[in-house]
């Protein structure tokens, strides 16, 4: 059987198009969507998923092994369709065997010999630029952060301060700030791409003390971009692109996590002036050691919207370890507490306390023209975490691949090293390929965030590429056999990491149902 060729990988994703807009064409005929959820979301799985293959096209157009391994992924994509629709078709307003034309090419781009070939996968094709920043970052992630990955992580410990003092000489927090505020954005489509580009090599190195560092601040500086007043902008933003200031973010609650609308954190005016805050945020990732908060809060007493919310700088000493408890002069309080985590560790996720907490007028963003607008400054930030989301996924990927290629290598077993086998050859090649495919998705949804759009393709790309780290990882633990399982080796890091990707930036199955399908259904109407 022959492998086949790009233009039938080409046709391959516009059969698989068709059965997407058919499947939205009879979900936009129900009347209650979410009587429809597990439908649903297989739709908003399989979409992102389709959207994937269609990106890569064009990178398959740039020799045999990119072609090769385009083929490959589109078939993969094919097949995870056929398994969705099998004995679903009328749920989906398709035809039993809407897919048959395709099972040639699925059973091809899917032969074990054929993805065997594609262990070494193939390049990226980054530019000069991005090039240049991947090195840089590759460099750091190698020097600073993957030799105290390993330990921060069995210790629970903090960040080691020479990384965040690293990170900030080298720009990092700055990348998404503009360049008259101190920062490296110029409003083109490379300040998207750097941030891509950094965070997978720095995710690559750990995902809890690396490729995670860029993304609060990147939220509360896209925020002050989006609603602050100047002099807000003229007092922090550079401060935060410096790295001087370090930045949580606090929006999630006990009751209320992807349901922003359900915020209970109250913001009331204080006698003398400022705001008051009181009630419980959780999931504050990094709040120990931050110096402010971005605090989600209700301004308006009796709302019970998404139009009642203001964001907040709140200011806080730094503090490290597991707990703290910080007292003011005006009588508030603020106290935290780590929570223990399977993986993910080094930043530490917080819940807090706020008791009467204090914050002056000039602290809500936008001040007076920002209050009941936080919902929205909010998401300017939270839509690109998830692009950065996915980009850390890919490095964490990366990051397993390389792990399981060097010890199939290595690990003989039956007088031959496990590489030397076709299940470990076939593992290690669809690897490979999915692993570029995340990452052409990802650079492909920062150019179009670059020029002003991407918002949905961006949920689209964290929700496909979480999952695919996911099986990229545990393939890799599984490659490591008993070893896999036991902490000396790193790769058992990269899956309990990797398991947290698709809960946090938008726990998977809102975005599915609250977001993609939602957004879908939008543009077909």
């Amino acid at each position: 059987m022959t492998a086949p060729l790009l233009a039938d990988a080409r046709a391959v994703t516009d059969v698989m198009q068709r059965v997407i807009d058919g499947a939205l064409s009879k979900l936009s005929t129900v009347d209650d969507l979410d009587a429809h959820q597990v439908v649903a979301y297989d739709i908003a799985h399989a979409a992102a998923a389709v959207a994937s293959a269609t990106n890569l096209i064009a990178y398959g157009a740039h020799g045999p092994a990119e072609e090769a391994l385009t083929v490959a992924f589109v078939a993969d994509v094919a097949h995870d369709l056929a398994t969705r629709l099998l004995g679903r078709e009328a749920e989906w307003g398709c035809a039993p065997g809407v897919l048959d034309e395709i099972h040639e090419f699925m059973a091809a781009g899917r032969a074990p010999a054929f993805v065997a070939s594609l262990v070494d996968g193939a390049p990226s094709h980054l530019n000069e630029d991005m090039t240049l920043v991947a090195e840089t970052f590759r460099r750091f992630a190698d020097d600073q952060i993957s030799p105290r990955a390993e330990h921060v992580h069995r210790a629970n410990t903090d960040v080691p301060e020479e990384i965040i003092t690293g990170l900030a000489e080298l720009g990092v927090f700055g990348l998404s700030a503009p360049v008259e505020y101190g920062g490296f954005a110029e409003g083109g489509v490379n300040d998207y791409l750097g941030m891509v580009v950094a965070t997978e090599e720095l995710s690559r190195g750990s995902l809890g003390i690396g490729g995670s560092l860029i993304t609060r601040p990147e939220i509360l500086t896209r925020a002050l971009i989006a609603g602050g007043t100047e002099e807000q902008k003229q007092t922090w933003l550079p401060r935060l692109a410096s790295g001087e200031v370090m930045a949580a973010v606090a929006v999630t609650e006990p009751d209320y996590g992807s349901d922003a609308a359900g915020v209970r954190v109250a913001a009331t005016l204080a006698p003398g002036g400022g705001w008051l805050i009181n009630g419980v945020k959780t999931w504050c990732t990094f709040a120990g050691r931050a110096d402010v908060l971005m605090v989600l809060a209700r301004t308006e007493a009796g709302s019970t919207d998404h139009r009642g919310l203001s964001v907040f700088i709140v200011e806080k000493p730094r503090s490290d370890g597991h707990s703290f408890e910080h007292l003011q002069g005006q009588g508030g309080k603020m106290t935290g507490r780590a929570i223990d985590t399977l993986g993910y560790r080094g930043m530490h996720s917080f819940e807090i306390a706020f008791d009467d907490w204090w914050v002056p007028s000039e602290n809500l963003i936008g001040e007076d023209a920002g209050r009941g607008r936080g919902f929205y400054y909010q998401m300017q930030g939270f839509e690109n975490g998830r692009l950065q989301t996915a980009a850390r996924a890919v490095g964490v990927m990366q990051a397993a691949y390389e792990a399981a290629r060097a010890y199939a290598d290595e690990r003989v077993v039956f007088d031959q090293p496990i590489a030397h086998y076709q299940l470990t050859q076939v593992k290690l090649g669809r690897m490979a390929v999915v692993i570029q495919a995340a990452r052409q998705l990802s650079l492909h949804v920062a150019e179009l965030m670059g020029k002003g759009g991407g918002a949905l393709e961006a949920s689209m790309a964290k929700a496909y590429v979480c999952r695919a780290a996911e099986w990229v990882t545990r393939e890799a633990m599984q490659i490591h056999g008993g070893m896999g399982y036991a902490e000396e080796y790193d790769v058992s890091r990269y899956f309990v990491d990797a398991r947290v990707l698709s809960i946090f930036e938008g726990a998977d199955e809102t975005l599915a149902l609250k977001v993609i399908i939602r957004r879908l259904l939008a543009e077909r109407n």
